[in-house]
């Protein structure tokens, strides 16, 4: 089960969720109360191990500055939460390892993925970055043949129940391991990765290593 912590504005929380296994984790550059500034999420990614996926979220950012935030903070994925459009996606996917579509759950723009030509498809709520949970039911709508990372209000009591219901390949948390906006509590991530960890989906690998290597297999 691919694990992503985001929402990260401090070292000693990015540390901490890498220590503890997260397999990502995610700087947020668009407008929100656990916006980052790129010099300081610069300065984490630096100390991150070398096999922690580091992700920028934007959203509606312009794919020129997209990638010139890629570049200077020396991020590994993106995850587009907004309007892109496939041809924005496609290209801003030509230039990253890693890219991550965000889309909420029942969203017309489910059928046409493969479109984005993105690896990953974040399924959120209707309200992305709400922190809110949705009838995890309307997950049937993704498509099958792509990795679905599970987001939207996912806490350490209700991230196994999803992962039962949904059977993603990954899931996302932000507010539902936070103490306050943007202060992660360590209680509540050690919880939700184990809980996480414990919960064994049909993708899950079996092993102690990480789900997904990314170097191999994009």
């Amino acid at each position: 089960m691919f694990i992503k912590i985001c929402g990260i504005t401090r070292e000693e929380d990015a540390l901490l969720a890498t220590a503890l296994g997260a397999d990502a984790i995610g700087f947020i550059f668009a407008p929100s109360s656990r916006q980052i500034a790129l010099s300081r999420a610069r300065d984490i990614a630096r100390q991150l191990p070398a096999d922690v996926l580091t992700v920028g979220v934007f959203r509606d950012a312009g794919k020129e500055k997209v990638m010139d935030t890629v570049n200077r903070v020396n991020l590994r994925a993106v995850q587009l939460h907004g309007r892109e459009s496939p041809a924005e996606c496609q290209w801003i996917a030509e230039r990253v390892p890693v890219t991550i579509r965000g889309l909420p759950a029942g969203s017309p723009e489910l059928s046409r993925f493969d479109d984005f030509g993105a690896d990953v498809l974040l399924l959120d709520s209707p309200s992305p970055g709400s922190g809110k949970v949705f009838d995890w039911a309307l997950a049937e709508g993704a498509p099958s043949n792509r990795r679905i990372l599970l987001a939207g209000g996912l806490t350490p009591e209700n991230v196994g129940i999803a992962i039962e219901q949904v059977n993603p390949w990954g899931v996302d948390t932000a507010s539902g391991v936070e103490s306050e906006a943007g202060r992660k509590d360590p209680r509540k991530l050690r919880a939700f990765i184990e809980a996480a960890r414990a919960t064994k989906s049909e993708e899950y690998l079996g092993s102690e290593n990480r789900p997904f290597n990314w170097e191999e297999e994009l």
